[in-house]
């Protein structure tokens, strides 16, 4: 028996799809657990006509909306002894159940999931997956990286033994955002097996606009500090190199009457960098989409960071 939990927020557009997605997979032994926080629109309706013709499917209400609060709301309510998170705004490989619970036998870890295959229906988002998918924009965060196959620190969505959530406990609600990363650090801290596997493919749409993606990587930043005081043993280089980015960038005007001309040298190769992994986009709207989506990622994390170090995220 396989569980899936899925929270919601106001997504009639995708959550048809994921119904009749889930309703072909294998195997037959699983359940669907939707968790609405306050839709505004249709999709509690289109979930509740579901659940007249598939009583393996559930709607529930989560009063706090937050995904940590989701999470933990269905936890109780799951029949299985595998658990699955998925996202409303990611499509799903019919094989994809099948592909977690093989990946549970064939390497006994405690955790899996496979790699964020990001792909775009416009320029700016296929800029921001190609970006996204190289170390440049992201360092050596594993889950970016497609073909990558063993051990990792953290994996997308992810899928669990229930025996992980009676061991280290359930998602921390102070999580808003990175809930999954301090879950999965506390698990890897706690000597638990994290197994990343391309064979568990699924396709995610990133963001749209350099404003939503600013804020999306703001927040990831914002709530870093937190995770990494909670799990201290999981800091990594790549968590702290766009806050010093962004120190950089806000003492440049010191530095200058300092160093005068050397002082644009971190700049410069920073723009050179960026020049060198443009060229690595496919037409000329994404290179052009590119030169605004690396600095955005960048940017955007290092000021959440540095919030986030002096002030506790609050919802």
């Amino acid at each position: 028996m396989i569980s899936i939990i899925c929270p919601v927020f106001n997504e009639e557009g995708y959550v048809g799809f994921l119904l009749e997605t889930y309703s072909k997979m294998a195997p037959v032994e699983k359940e669907l657990l939707v968790i609405d926080g306050g839709s505004t629109d249709r999709t509690c309706a289109i979930v509740s006509d579901y659940m007249r013709k598939d009583s393996s499917v559930r709607l529930l209400e989560n009063p706090n909306r937050y995904v940590p609060y989701a999470l933990n709301l269905a936890l109780p309510h799951c029949k299985g002894d595998y658990i699955v998170r998925w996202d409303a705004h990611t499509a799903y490989a019919p094989d994809y159940l099948t592909a977690v619970l093989a990946t549970f036998a064939r390497t006994g870890a405690d955790i899996v999931g496979g790699p964020m295959r990001a792909v775009g229906e416009n320029s700016f988002q296929r800029a921001v997956a190609k970006a996204t998918s190289s170390r440049f924009g992201v360092g050596n965060s594993s889950f970016h990286f497609e073909e990558y196959e063993g051990l990792t620190d953290s994996v997308y969505l992810g899928a669990w033994k229930r025996s992980v959530f009676e061991k280290i406990g359930h998602f921390d609600e102070q999580m808003w955002r990175n809930q999954d990363d301090e879950f999965h650090y506390r698990a890897k801290a706690a000597g638990l097996k994290i197994y990343q596997s391309p064979v568990i493919r699924s396709i995610y749409y990133p963001r749209n606009s350099v404003r939503s993606l600013f804020t999306q990587y703001f927040g990831y930043g914002l709530f870093k500090p937190l995770v990494l005081q909670k799990v201290r043993s999981q800091l990594r280089l790549r968590h702290l190199i766009p806050a010093l980015f962004v120190a950089y960038l806000l003492s440049l005007p010191f530095l200058i009457g300092l160093l005068r001309a050397w002082a644009f040298s971190p700049l410069v190769t920073y723009v050179l960098f960026t020049i060198g992994y443009v060229r690595r986009g496919d037409s000329w709207p994404v290179r052009i989409a590119m030169i605004a989506v690396y600095p955005t990622l960048h940017i955007a994390y290092g000021l959440g960071f540095w919030v986030g170090l002096f002030r506790k995220p609050t919802l």
